[in-house]
């Protein structure tokens, strides 16, 4: 088959599997069989399970590596597995990441870290650098604490069983097929949070971070906002929460309330010292 007639059909199945990702991510009224390509093709939450922070990789810099030296015990953890030459939607979940780390306040290395494993055994620390290049140029951050790793493929089945990743190969397509979603991690290595789809808004990344730290990262002022948002498994994001909005309008009941007595107070003394 002719080179570009190999390309078209690569990119008519890529095409092909996140459409079909998207559909198996929304409503039906009739549960219809998966395509082949597809089976096992799917995530299944295991929230607070502990990643091995043993497994070996290799960085982008070609030198061997633990889990453990992104996973110390301070900060929390955002996890992609992807891999580096995928057509498309490895692109687009790497791009919304991205794309939301500039919409926030914080940077990695800060308040959290980041880290990418290839699903592919084959592909290179040399890949992994040119993918990490693209992705820090586009950040603007210089030398962000964003580490691209490859690995084999029972060291990458293992992270992928952990986190519940279900993946494919599709030999005719030489493509792999896998759900869009990003992972976070406890300080300690714990999975405590999914976000799913090609759009990751900067408050859900920042209250995951939050959520997954314990507390540890983030002001008061994000731990009150986050009262007021509950993550909602069904949309794999974060909704409005009435009670919480409640308690946040309390709070700012009181506070207005104290800036106006304040204020009372303060002028009745000065019209009374005018008096004497």
């Amino acid at each position: 088959m002719p080179a570009r007639h190999q390309r078209a059909s690569g990119i008519l199945f890529t095409g092909f599997l996140v459409f079909t990702l998207w559909l198996t991510a929304t409503p039906a009224k009739a549960e219809e069989p998966l395509p082949n390509q597809l089976e096992g093709v799917a995530i299944q939450e295991h929230l607070g399970e502990q990643l091995d922070l043993s497994i070996p990789f290799t960085d982008h810099n070609g030198q061997a590596v633990t889990l453990k030296n992104y996973v110390r015990g301070d900060l929390p953890v955002i996890l992609t597995l992807n891999y580096y030459e995928c057509p498309m939607l490895c692109t687009l979940v790497l791009n919304s990441l991205t794309k939301s780390l500039g919409g926030m306040d914080w940077a990695p290395g800060q308040n959290f870290r980041i880290v990418t494993i290839s699903i592919d055994p084959n592909e290179t620390p040399k890949l992994a650098a040119k993918k990490r290049a693209s992705h820090l140029e586009e950040l603007g951050l210089g030398d962000a604490d964003w580490s691209f790793l490859v690995g084999t493929k029972e060291n990458i089945d293992r992270v992928a069983e952990t986190v519940g990743f279900g993946y494919k190969y599709d030999e005719d397509q030489d493509q792999y097929a896998h759900p869009a979603a990003i992972f976070f991690l406890s300080p300690e290595g714990k999975v405590s949070r999914y976000l799913y789809g090609l759009d990751y808004k900067p408050r859900d990344v920042k209250f995951a971070l939050v959520e997954s730290s314990e507390g540890r990262v983030g002001s008061p002022v994000d731990k009150l906002v986050l009262s007021c948002f509950h993550y909602d498994s069904s949309i794999g994001a974060y909704g409005p929460f009435a009670f919480g909005m409640m308690r946040v309008g309390g709070v700012v009941t009181v506070v207005v309330m104290a800036v106006m007595l304040g204020f009372f107070w303060r002028r009745e003394n000065a019209e009374s010292g005018g008096l004497h």
